[in-house]
């Protein structure tokens, strides 16, 4: 990898960490709020976003689309890390398109869905920041 290229990989796994942690307590302040279904979605972008610095700093390279059982596969993740993944992966969809959530995502979500899913991906988050 050449210099050039190598600063910039790093620049980009430091953003979408820095981008991961500032999603995750968005996730939080939108679960407290009562607003379940985005409270999921910025859950799902957190780990991703987290899986995706490590993909970026460790691998060196850049991951496409939105798949987080891949980009955890990917790393090598522990079954934790793997379910919690797992759990996440179609909120990407579920979370923001009715025709995904077959139904309205605003009013399918609720208390215990947003717990799951914020516990969900603070241990992505968590097991990542182990890996940077």
């Amino acid at each position: 990898m050449d210099p050039e290229n190598g600063a910039a990989l790093r620049r980009l796994a430091q953003n979408n960490w820095a981008q991961s942690k500032a999603d995750l307590a968005t996730a939080v302040t939108l679960r407290d709020a009562g607003i379940y279904y985005a409270a999921v979605f910025f859950a799902q972008q957190a780990a991703e976003k987290a899986l995706k610095a490590v993909l970026i700093g460790r691998l060196h390279k850049e991951p496409r689309g939105h798949n987080l059982i891949i980009f955890a596969n990917d790393l090598n993740a522990p079954l934790d890390v793997m379910n919690a993944a797992a759990e996440l992966n179609l909120e990407f969809l579920a979370s923001r398109n009715p025709e995904h959530a077959e139904g309205v995502p605003a009013q399918m979500y609720d208390l215990a869905s947003a717990n799951l899913h914020v516990e969900a991906g603070q241990r992505v988050t968590d097991w990542s920041r182990t890996m940077l």
